[in-house]
């Protein structure tokens, strides 16, 4: 058997014709002895439906077990009846339903791996076990142990400029060209004063430390304009010749006090007051 006779069956559904079949499902058109796979319920009908299966392991299902009841039967615990995908014209006989189990693909480690269909009491099928019989069809499935195939991994491919990394070091700075030149320090907008205060652009454009820069870096300074007029106004050299610079013994020596007056009038005794009599 081939890889995929092991991938187990996850879904079973009905469908009218190769045009409503699911894409991922695979249509039993033909039965093991040759002959057309159109379940009819009466002779004189040409249009039949068919049986279909998926093994398609996206959903992470798988189906555990099959059976065909009849419909005085009660459907079993944990099963359910298979899907029809249908024209408007075609209806699935109710006298004799297919149910399966699905269950999640990693709690069970056996599954049925292969659905085949054969003419009534015409063939047996070995390593098959007998579903049982509608519409002059006899329905069989396997099981067995499964397997699911490992995804590989696409190969990815490495950008010429990883290729091109070394560990040997950097390589040396290209000389300045038009091409690399380094950008333009940004425009600063600036109010005209009388007082001017440049930082310098060492101090600004350092970018040995980031940590180092801060908001007010680069914003240049001015007054208020209240205080610009006072700024521009002229100080008298005599004024300045006028101010006498006072030493620290000067200091002392000018405004030395003693507090005798308050030590003396502590002194005085308060005079004592006498009751009249």
């Amino acid at each position: 058997m081939s890889s995929t006779s092991f991938r187990p069956i996850t879904a079973v559904a009905w469908t009218s014709s190769g045009t409503t079949c699911p894409g991922h499902f695979t249509l039993i058109s033909v039965t093991e002895d040759g002959a057309t796979a159109s379940f009819t319920r009466g002779f004189g009908l040409k249009s039949g439906y068919y049986l279909c299966c998926s093994k398609d392991l996206s959903g992470g299902m798988v189906v555990s077990d099959v059976q065909v009841i009849s419909d005085k039967e009660t459907l079993p615990h944990g099963y359910c009846y298979i899907p029809e995908y249908m024209d408007s014209k075609v209806s699935v006989w109710k006298k004799k339903r297919v149910c399966v189990r699905i269950v999640p693909v990693d709690s069970v480690t056996t599954a049925v791996l292969d659905i085949r269909i054969t003419a009534k009491s015409k063939m047996m099928l070995q390593q098959y076990t007998c579903l049982g019989d509608m519409l002059g069809y006899v329905l069989w499935c396997m099981k067995g142990p499964f397997s699911i195939p490992v995804p590989q991994a696409k190969p990815r491919r490495i950008s010429l400029d990883i290729g091109k990394m070394s560990l040997d070091g950097a390589a040396p700075p290209l000389p300045l060209r038009p091409s690399n030149q380094p950008a333009a320090p940004p425009r600063l907008s600036h109010r005209h004063s009388n007082l001017d205060v440049k930082e310098s652009p060492e101090r600004v454009c350092d970018g040995t430390n980031i940590h180092g820069i801060t908001a007010m870096d680069g914003v240049p300074f001015a007054l208020h304009p209240k205080f610009e007029a006072r700024a521009s106004e002229t100080v008298s050299m005599t004024l300045l010749d006028d101010i006498r610079i006072k030493s620290v013994q000067d200091i002392e020596n000018e405004y030395n006090y003693t507090f005798a007056v308050e030590e003396l009038a502590a002194k005085r005794s308060c005079p004592s007051v006498t009751s009249l009599t």
